[in-house]
Formats: structure tokens, C-alpha cells, sequence
């Protein structure tokens, strides 16, 4: 079993950012096996959509966010081994050139370690701030990845959609991953888990301890995803998953290690992503929360 955990990035444990090297280091030499980023570009003050697509509320745990890329880049100088993931990057936010270069960059820094996740997002406010239409979100990012498999295995590069344009220029830096960087998407519904089948490498699902753990959600749906990956002529044992596990405030160390180990059990998932942002308020919390962590579940 992998397990990761979340770089101080959001809430108060972003107020220690200038730890995040140390805490990285320090995670890596504990025993873990990757590290993870979000991303949230604001939080609206009056949300028209909330926190993950429903009610109309974000938590205040949100507020906060340090940059995923500049967090990313500091791990990767400051590891050697650990995967360095994002769980997940609102992809459609971004110039498919700008992505591919910091990613690109992090990708090469690493010595090709990425794991670059994936999603379409929930808050209009984010894309209204970008200039873009959040109904075309889904549309732009299967246009994204089709435009990120053009500018990392092509030079020159060029890619022509109906909504995103890059012109033929000189791309010669690629990352160290080859042919690229997999493709990590967040899926839920049966329309995003289709694009998962037909176009990821991994899939990156949700629970939340105590208070959102449905096991047999997470079967169902990947059972959906391994019948949407044959129809669309693909290998289901070819896309790896990655369970980010959120932690609710005043939750014992020891329920988290026993819900990881129990979904584990019944579903197979090898590799679970720790997020404490929600439960612990310092960056020094969080490396002695991740120690635990990886303690108790390597006693079995």
C-alpha cells in the first residue's frame, strides 16, 4: 500500500509555506510515497454554486491557498523519491501552454516524477475570474488534454480546437516522463468517469473521514469505470487509482488509519492521499499527523 499526503497549501498550515521544503523532506523520509497539491483560486464571498457542487457555502479551510505549482516545484528539489501529485488542478483554468511549461518544469526538476491530476471544478466565480465560460468546462478540458498530448510529444507543436488555439512554435523541452506525464482525472458522475476511460492513466476519487466514507459508492463506481474503459477499447487494468482521504476536524489519527485500511481491504486501492488541512492547523501538526499515519498503518 502508498500512502501520500498534502503539502501545507491551504487554510492556517498555508501561513507556513516557507516550511514546505523541510515538510516535504521530512514526509519523504518517514516513509511515504508522494505529495500531493489542490488547487483553489478563490473563494467567492457569495458562492452562486458551493463546495463541491453543492448548497451554496465554501469552507472558511478554503479561503486560504498557496500556489500548486510553486508548492510542487519545492518538493521536487527537496525529494528524491516520493511521486509529486496534484489532486487536482482545475485544469481548464489554465493556458494549455503556461500548464504544460510549469508542469513540464516540475516534471524535469523531479526526474519525472509527476503525477499531474486533473478536474473540471464546481465554482463559477473561479472561471468568471479567468475570462471563460464555466458551461464549457468539460468541452475545454477534453480540448486540454488533447493540447497537452500535442505540446509534450511534438516539436514544433501547434493544436487547433474550437476553444482552445496554440500556433505551430519551436517546443523542444519535454518532460522526463515518457512519451509524457500520465493523465490523473477526478470523476464522479458517468459523463466525467467516460472521459477517464477514454482518455486517463489514473483516477482520482474522494472520502471524507468520518463523515463521507461509502465504500460501496467507490466499488459501484469503479466497477462503471472498468465497463466504460472496455467499451472504449481500453485495458481497465491500465488506469491506477488515487483516493484522496479528507479528514474532518477532531478525528482520532487511529479512525484514519483503520477507514484506509478497511477501503483497502474491500475495494483493492493501493494508494491513498492524506489531506489534514480540515483537522490540524500547523505544518508541524501535519508532519507529526502524516508520522501517525503511516505508523499505524504499517502495523497492519
Amino acid at each position: 500500500m502508498k500512502l501520500g499526503f498534502a503539502l501545507p497549501q491551504f487554510h492556517r498550515q498555508a501561513s507556513g509555506v516557507a516550511h514546505a521544503a523541510a515538510f516535504a523532506s521530512a514526509v519523504e523520509e518517514a516513509g511515504a510515497a508522494s505529495l500531493w497539491v489542490g488547487d483553489r483560486n478563490l473563494a467567492a464571498v457569495d458562492p452562486v454554486v458551493g463546495y463541491g457542487g453543492r448548497g451554496a457555502t465554501i469552507p472558511e479551510q478554503l479561503n486560504s491557498a498557496a500556489d500548486p505549482f510553486v508548492l510542487l516545484g519545492v518538493a521536487a528539489g527537496a525529494t528524491r523519491r516520493v511521486l509529486l501529485g496534484s489532486h487536482v488542478l482545475i485544469a481548464p483554468l489554465y493556458p494549455p501552454v503556461q500548464l504544460a511549461r510549469s508542469l513540464t518544469t516540475i516534471d524535469l526538476i523531479s526526474g519525472g516524477r509527476l503525477l499531474p491530476g486533473f478536474g473540471v471544478g464546481w465554482s463559477p466565480e473561479e472561471y468568471q475570474a479567468a475570462g471563460l465560460d464555466f458551461t464549457r468546462r468539460g468541452a475545454r478540458m477534453d480540448e486540454l488534454l488533447d493540447a497537452l498530448e500535442a505540446l509534450w510529444t511534438t516539436d514544433p507543436a501547434h493544436y487547433e480546437g474550437v476553444q482552445l488555439s496554440v500556433p505551430p512554435h519551436h517546443s523542444p523541452l519535454k518532460p522526463a516522463r515518457r512519451p509524457r506525464p500520465p493523465f490523473y482525472l477526478g470523476a464522479l458522475s458517468e459523463r466525467a468517469l467516460g472521459r477517464v476511460a477514454r482518455r486517463g492513466d489514473g483516477w482520482l476519487p474522494l472520502c471524507v473521514v468520518p463523515s463521507y466514507v461509502d465504500i460501496d459508492g467507490l466499488i459501484a463506481q469503479r466497477s462503471l469505470l472498468d465497463r466504460l474503459t472496455v467499451q472504449a477499447g481500453r485495458d481497465p487494468e491500465a488506469i491506477d487509482t488515487v483516493l484522496r482521504v479528507n479528514i474532518d476536524a477532531g478525528t482520532r489519527t487511529t479512525q484514519v488509519a483503520e477507514t484506509i485500511k478497511r477501503v483497502h481491504e474491500r475495494t483493492g486501492i493501493e494508494h491513498f492521499m492524506v489531506d489534514s488541512m480540515y483537522a490540524v492547523d500547523t505544518v508541524d501538526g501535519s508532519l507529526a499527523h502524516a508520522r501517525q499515519v503511516l505508523d499505524l498503518v504499517a502495523r497492519g
